[in-house]
Protein backbone atom coordinates (compact mmCIF):
# COMPACT_ATOMS: atom_id res chain seq x y z
CA UNK A 1 0.00 0.00 0.00
CA UNK A 2 2.77 2.28 0.77
CA UNK A 3 4.89 1.53 -2.48
CA UNK A 4 1.41 2.03 -4.20
CA UNK A 5 1.26 5.56 -2.66
CA UNK A 6 4.46 6.30 -3.57
CA UNK A 7 4.40 5.47 -7.09
CA UNK A 8 1.10 7.40 -7.52
CA UNK A 9 2.62 10.54 -5.91
CA UNK A 10 5.72 10.29 -8.47
CA UNK A 11 3.23 10.15 -11.02
CA UNK A 12 1.09 13.32 -10.22
CA UNK A 13 4.51 15.09 -9.35
CA UNK A 14 5.89 14.48 -12.56
CA UNK A 15 2.42 15.57 -14.32
CA UNK A 16 2.43 18.67 -12.40
CA UNK A 17 6.06 19.38 -13.78
CA UNK A 18 5.11 19.02 -17.20
CA UNK A 19 2.34 20.80 -17.06
CA UNK A 20 4.30 23.94 -15.57
CA UNK A 21 6.83 23.20 -18.09
CA UNK A 22 4.45 24.07 -21.14
CA UNK A 23 3.14 27.37 -19.30
CA UNK A 24 7.04 28.34 -18.69
CA UNK A 25 7.31 27.69 -22.39
CA UNK A 26 3.81 29.38 -23.99
CA UNK A 27 4.98 32.77 -21.86
CA UNK A 28 8.32 32.83 -22.84
CA UNK A 29 7.18 32.72 -26.44
CA UNK A 30 6.62 36.23 -28.29
CA UNK A 31 2.66 37.48 -28.18
CA UNK A 32 1.53 37.67 -31.62
CA UNK A 33 1.60 41.00 -33.24
CA UNK A 34 -2.11 43.13 -33.17
CA UNK A 35 -3.68 43.08 -36.42
CA UNK A 36 -3.24 46.72 -38.02
CA UNK A 37 -5.72 49.27 -37.81
CA UNK A 38 -8.08 50.43 -40.62
CA UNK A 39 -9.02 53.66 -38.82
CA UNK A 40 -6.87 57.11 -39.21
CA UNK A 41 -3.84 57.61 -37.71
CA UNK A 42 -0.85 60.32 -37.30
CA UNK A 43 1.57 58.96 -39.79
CA UNK A 44 3.76 62.20 -40.81
CA UNK A 45 4.96 65.21 -38.89
CA UNK A 46 5.88 68.41 -40.88
CA UNK A 47 8.53 70.66 -38.65
CA UNK A 48 7.96 73.80 -39.44
CA UNK A 49 10.87 76.74 -38.17
CA UNK A 50 10.57 79.37 -36.23
CA UNK A 51 8.07 80.75 -33.31
CA UNK A 52 4.70 82.11 -33.42
CA UNK A 53 1.39 81.34 -32.85
CA UNK A 54 -1.10 79.66 -35.37
CA UNK A 55 -4.57 78.85 -36.91
CA UNK A 56 -5.90 78.02 -39.67
CA UNK A 57 -4.90 75.23 -41.92
CA UNK A 58 -6.13 75.59 -45.91
CA UNK A 59 -5.81 73.33 -48.62
CA UNK A 60 -5.82 74.68 -52.42
CA UNK A 61 -7.05 71.36 -53.92
CA UNK A 62 -6.23 72.25 -57.67
CA UNK A 63 -2.46 73.95 -56.69
CA UNK A 64 -1.72 71.07 -54.82
CA UNK A 65 -0.65 73.43 -51.59
CA UNK A 66 -1.26 73.58 -48.33
CA UNK A 67 -1.39 77.29 -46.61
CA UNK A 68 -0.48 77.02 -42.41
CA UNK A 69 -0.96 80.12 -40.92
CA UNK A 70 2.08 80.81 -37.97
CA UNK A 71 2.26 84.03 -36.30
CA UNK A 72 3.39 86.52 -39.06
CA UNK A 73 3.29 84.46 -41.98
CA UNK A 74 1.99 81.42 -43.65
CA UNK A 75 3.68 78.44 -44.26
CA UNK A 76 3.03 77.05 -48.26
CA UNK A 77 3.76 73.60 -48.07
CA UNK A 78 3.06 70.70 -51.17
CA UNK A 79 0.39 68.45 -50.08
CA UNK A 80 2.19 65.50 -52.55
CA UNK A 81 5.65 65.74 -51.12
CA UNK A 82 4.66 66.95 -47.55
CA UNK A 83 7.78 69.44 -48.27
CA UNK A 84 7.65 73.46 -47.78
CA UNK A 85 7.86 75.04 -50.83
CA UNK A 86 7.55 79.23 -49.45
CA UNK A 87 5.94 81.22 -47.23
CA UNK A 88 3.80 84.53 -47.44
CA UNK A 89 5.66 87.21 -44.96
CA UNK A 90 4.07 90.38 -42.93
CA UNK A 91 1.01 88.92 -42.15
CA UNK A 92 0.52 90.32 -38.78
CA UNK A 93 -1.15 87.99 -36.69
CA UNK A 94 -2.58 85.75 -38.95
CA UNK A 95 -5.59 83.44 -39.10
CA UNK A 96 -7.04 82.17 -41.67
CA UNK A 97 -6.66 81.89 -45.55
CA UNK A 98 -9.41 81.68 -48.37
CA UNK A 99 -8.68 80.21 -52.06
CA UNK A 100 -10.13 82.01 -55.33
CA UNK A 101 -8.67 79.71 -58.07
CA UNK A 102 -10.47 80.87 -60.26
CA UNK A 103 -9.13 84.39 -60.10
CA UNK A 104 -5.41 83.09 -59.11
CA UNK A 105 -5.88 84.69 -55.87
CA UNK A 106 -5.84 84.04 -52.25
CA UNK A 107 -6.49 85.87 -49.39
CA UNK A 108 -4.62 86.23 -45.43
CA UNK A 109 -6.58 87.56 -42.67
CA UNK A 110 -4.35 89.57 -40.28
CA UNK A 111 -5.41 90.04 -37.17
CA UNK A 112 -3.05 92.35 -35.17
CA UNK A 113 -3.16 95.00 -38.00
CA UNK A 114 -7.11 94.59 -39.55
CA UNK A 115 -6.39 93.78 -43.22
CA UNK A 116 -6.59 90.94 -45.56
CA UNK A 117 -3.36 90.38 -47.43
CA UNK A 118 -4.04 89.80 -51.05
CA UNK A 119 -1.96 87.41 -52.88
CA UNK A 120 -0.61 85.60 -55.94
CA UNK A 121 -1.49 81.90 -55.99
CA UNK A 122 1.22 81.47 -58.24
CA UNK A 123 4.03 83.61 -57.22
CA UNK A 124 2.97 83.65 -53.86
CA UNK A 125 3.86 87.81 -53.57
CA UNK A 126 1.61 90.26 -52.14
CA UNK A 127 -0.59 92.22 -54.85
CA UNK A 128 -2.29 94.60 -52.39
CA UNK A 129 -3.85 95.00 -48.96
CA UNK A 130 -7.71 95.40 -47.85
CA UNK A 131 -8.91 96.80 -44.71
CA UNK A 132 -11.43 95.26 -42.40
CA UNK A 133 -13.20 95.45 -38.84
CA UNK A 134 -10.66 94.71 -35.87
CA UNK A 135 -9.48 91.15 -35.53
CA UNK A 136 -10.28 89.49 -38.36
CA UNK A 137 -10.17 85.84 -38.35
CA UNK A 138 -12.01 83.28 -39.78
CA UNK A 139 -12.36 84.25 -43.89
CA UNK A 140 -14.11 82.62 -46.61
CA UNK A 141 -14.41 82.93 -50.28
CA UNK A 142 -17.72 82.56 -51.87
CA UNK A 143 -17.92 81.39 -55.24
CA UNK A 144 -21.35 82.99 -56.40
CA UNK A 145 -20.26 86.81 -55.24
CA UNK A 146 -17.12 86.25 -56.02
CA UNK A 147 -16.56 87.83 -52.55
CA UNK A 148 -14.53 87.11 -49.56
CA UNK A 149 -16.03 87.47 -46.13
CA UNK A 150 -13.33 88.09 -43.26
CA UNK A 151 -14.77 87.48 -39.88
CA UNK A 152 -14.17 90.38 -37.41
CA UNK A 153 -13.85 88.89 -33.97
CA UNK A 154 -13.22 92.94 -33.06
CA UNK A 155 -16.16 94.52 -33.80
CA UNK A 156 -18.65 91.92 -34.28
CA UNK A 157 -18.96 92.30 -38.06
CA UNK A 158 -17.59 90.58 -41.66
CA UNK A 159 -15.94 93.22 -44.45
CA UNK A 160 -17.06 91.55 -47.86
CA UNK A 161 -14.25 92.28 -50.12
CA UNK A 162 -14.56 91.64 -54.16
CA UNK A 163 -11.98 89.14 -54.99
CA UNK A 164 -11.05 90.55 -58.08
CA UNK A 165 -10.44 94.22 -57.51
CA UNK A 166 -9.64 93.72 -53.79
CA UNK A 167 -11.74 96.52 -52.70
CA UNK A 168 -14.20 96.06 -49.91
CA UNK A 169 -18.11 95.75 -51.10
CA UNK A 170 -19.26 96.33 -47.53
CA UNK A 171 -19.58 95.85 -43.91
CA UNK A 172 -22.08 93.23 -42.27
CA UNK A 173 -23.44 93.42 -38.42
CA UNK A 174 -23.47 90.19 -36.87
CA UNK A 175 -24.25 91.13 -33.92
CA UNK A 176 -22.23 88.78 -32.15
CA UNK A 177 -18.89 87.66 -32.56
CA UNK A 178 -17.99 85.10 -35.10
CA UNK A 179 -16.40 82.23 -35.51
CA UNK A 180 -15.92 80.00 -38.68
CA UNK A 181 -18.21 80.32 -41.58
CA UNK A 182 -19.46 78.16 -45.25
CA UNK A 183 -20.39 79.29 -48.39
CA UNK A 184 -23.22 77.35 -49.78
CA UNK A 185 -22.31 78.38 -53.25
CA UNK A 186 -25.87 79.45 -54.11
CA UNK A 187 -25.33 83.15 -52.46
CA UNK A 188 -25.19 82.18 -49.33
CA UNK A 189 -22.88 82.14 -46.55
CA UNK A 190 -23.04 80.62 -42.74
CA UNK A 191 -21.40 81.61 -39.85
CA UNK A 192 -21.42 80.96 -36.30
CA UNK A 193 -22.36 83.28 -33.10
CA UNK A 194 -20.14 81.45 -30.63
CA UNK A 195 -21.23 84.09 -27.86
CA UNK A 196 -24.94 83.92 -28.49
CA UNK A 197 -25.23 80.14 -29.91
CA UNK A 198 -26.43 81.47 -33.16
CA UNK A 199 -26.04 80.08 -36.83
CA UNK A 200 -26.30 83.59 -39.30
CA UNK A 201 -27.79 83.08 -43.01
CA UNK A 202 -26.08 85.52 -44.75
CA UNK A 203 -27.12 86.97 -48.43
CA UNK A 204 -23.44 87.42 -50.06
CA UNK A 205 -24.55 89.30 -52.77
CA UNK A 206 -27.66 91.88 -50.39
CA UNK A 207 -25.06 91.89 -47.54
CA UNK A 208 -27.66 91.26 -45.63
CA UNK A 209 -28.61 89.09 -42.36
CA UNK A 210 -31.54 86.76 -43.46
CA UNK A 211 -31.95 83.99 -40.75
CA UNK A 212 -30.33 83.91 -37.19
CA UNK A 213 -31.18 80.24 -35.99
CA UNK A 214 -30.57 78.89 -32.31
CA UNK A 215 -28.21 76.16 -32.28
CA UNK A 216 -29.39 74.50 -28.90
CA UNK A 217 -28.92 71.84 -27.40
CA UNK A 218 -25.28 72.78 -29.03
CA UNK A 219 -23.68 75.40 -27.10
CA UNK A 220 -20.60 77.37 -28.37
CA UNK A 221 -20.78 76.81 -31.57
CA UNK A 222 -16.61 77.35 -33.02
CA UNK A 223 -16.55 75.59 -36.03
CA UNK A 224 -18.46 74.97 -39.24
CA UNK A 225 -18.53 72.45 -42.48
CA UNK A 226 -21.42 71.71 -45.03
CA UNK A 227 -22.69 68.99 -47.35
CA UNK A 228 -23.95 70.98 -49.80
CA UNK A 229 -25.29 68.69 -52.11
CA UNK A 230 -27.97 67.91 -49.17
CA UNK A 231 -28.07 71.07 -47.50
CA UNK A 232 -26.58 69.99 -44.13
CA UNK A 233 -23.99 72.25 -42.00
CA UNK A 234 -22.28 70.19 -39.42
CA UNK A 235 -21.71 72.54 -36.38
CA UNK A 236 -18.99 71.99 -33.99
CA UNK A 237 -19.41 73.30 -30.58
CA UNK A 238 -17.67 73.51 -27.23
CA UNK A 239 -20.39 71.83 -25.04
CA UNK A 240 -18.99 68.34 -26.98
CA UNK A 241 -21.16 67.94 -29.44
CA UNK A 242 -21.99 68.42 -32.81
CA UNK A 243 -25.39 69.47 -34.37
CA UNK A 244 -26.67 68.51 -37.67
CA UNK A 245 -28.79 71.53 -38.76
CA UNK A 246 -30.81 71.76 -42.22
CA UNK A 247 -29.16 74.86 -43.98
CA UNK A 248 -32.69 76.09 -45.57
CA UNK A 249 -34.88 75.93 -42.12
CA UNK A 250 -32.17 76.20 -39.26
CA UNK A 251 -34.10 72.45 -38.02
CA UNK A 252 -31.31 71.08 -35.69
CA UNK A 253 -32.14 67.28 -37.03
CA UNK A 254 -29.76 65.68 -34.15
CA UNK A 255 -26.76 66.02 -32.33
CA UNK A 256 -24.01 63.38 -31.69
CA UNK A 257 -20.93 63.57 -29.18
CA UNK A 258 -17.37 64.78 -29.60
CA UNK A 259 -13.94 65.67 -28.23
CA UNK A 260 -13.47 68.29 -25.66
CA UNK A 261 -12.07 72.11 -27.55
CA UNK A 262 -13.43 71.58 -30.59
CA UNK A 263 -12.01 74.32 -33.78
CA UNK A 264 -12.42 72.86 -36.81
CA UNK A 265 -15.39 70.94 -38.73
CA UNK A 266 -14.43 68.98 -42.28
CA UNK A 267 -16.48 67.08 -44.04
CA UNK A 268 -15.20 64.65 -46.95
CA UNK A 269 -18.10 64.45 -49.87
CA UNK A 270 -16.62 61.07 -51.25
CA UNK A 271 -16.52 58.96 -48.15
CA UNK A 272 -19.14 60.95 -46.18
CA UNK A 273 -17.09 61.27 -43.12
CA UNK A 274 -17.25 64.31 -40.92
CA UNK A 275 -14.23 65.02 -38.87
CA UNK A 276 -14.53 67.35 -35.85
CA UNK A 277 -10.60 68.34 -34.32
CA UNK A 278 -10.51 68.67 -31.39
CA UNK A 279 -7.76 70.39 -28.53
CA UNK A 280 -7.62 67.81 -26.03
CA UNK A 281 -5.71 66.08 -28.94
CA UNK A 282 -8.39 64.14 -31.12
CA UNK A 283 -10.25 63.99 -34.08
CA UNK A 284 -14.13 62.61 -33.93
CA UNK A 285 -15.06 60.90 -37.21
CA UNK A 286 -18.58 60.76 -37.68
CA UNK A 287 -20.43 58.80 -40.57
CA UNK A 288 -23.26 60.36 -43.15
CA UNK A 289 -25.42 57.32 -43.13
CA UNK A 290 -28.03 59.36 -44.72
CA UNK A 291 -28.89 63.03 -44.37
CA UNK A 292 -30.79 62.81 -41.36
CA UNK A 293 -29.05 59.49 -39.80
CA UNK A 294 -25.09 60.07 -38.46
CA UNK A 295 -22.67 57.41 -36.44
CA UNK A 296 -19.79 57.92 -34.59
CA UNK A 297 -17.32 55.79 -35.76
CA UNK A 298 -13.70 56.57 -34.26
CA UNK A 299 -11.76 58.31 -32.24
CA UNK A 300 -8.30 59.38 -33.58
CA UNK A 301 -5.21 60.48 -31.19
CA UNK A 302 -3.57 63.62 -32.31
CA UNK A 303 -1.70 65.54 -30.00
CA UNK A 304 -2.27 68.18 -27.57
CA UNK A 305 -3.76 72.04 -29.00
CA UNK A 306 -4.36 70.24 -32.43
CA UNK A 307 -7.57 71.74 -32.79
CA UNK A 308 -7.65 73.79 -36.12
CA UNK A 309 -7.36 71.07 -39.18
CA UNK A 310 -7.86 70.90 -42.90
CA UNK A 311 -8.66 68.10 -45.33
CA UNK A 312 -7.17 67.25 -48.41
CA UNK A 313 -10.24 65.91 -50.84
CA UNK A 314 -8.19 63.92 -53.40
CA UNK A 315 -5.91 62.15 -50.94
CA UNK A 316 -8.52 62.58 -47.51
CA UNK A 317 -5.48 63.18 -45.40
CA UNK A 318 -6.06 65.83 -43.03
CA UNK A 319 -3.96 68.50 -41.71
CA UNK A 320 -3.40 69.57 -38.20
CA UNK A 321 -0.90 72.14 -36.55
CA UNK A 322 0.03 72.16 -33.28
CA UNK A 323 3.67 72.45 -31.06
CA UNK A 324 5.48 69.60 -29.36
CA UNK A 325 8.58 70.19 -27.31
CA UNK A 326 8.63 73.57 -28.71
CA UNK A 327 8.70 72.62 -32.50
CA UNK A 328 5.73 73.51 -34.03
CA UNK A 329 4.55 71.31 -36.39
CA UNK A 330 2.18 70.28 -38.98
CA UNK A 331 0.75 67.00 -38.60
CA UNK A 332 -0.43 64.46 -41.16
CA UNK A 333 -3.25 61.72 -40.58
CA UNK A 334 -4.56 59.11 -43.39
CA UNK A 335 -5.63 55.63 -43.12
Amino acid sequence: MRNESFALLRTRLRTCLMVAGFALLFCALPAAAAPPSDGYTVVKKIPIPGQGSWDYLSVDEAARRLYVSHGTQVEVIDVDSLAIVGNIPNTMGVHGIAIAPELGRGFVSNGQSATVTIFDLKTLKPIADAPTGKKPDAIIYDPASSRVFAFNGGSNSSTAIDAATGKVAGTVDLGGGPEFAAADGNGFVYDNLEDESLVLKIDSRKLTVEKRWPTAPCASPSSLAMDRANRRLFVGCRSKVMAVMNADTGQVITTLPIGDHVDATAFDEATKLIFNSNGEGTITVIRQDSPDKYSVVETVKTLPRAKTMALDPKTHRLFLSTVESGQFEVLVVEK
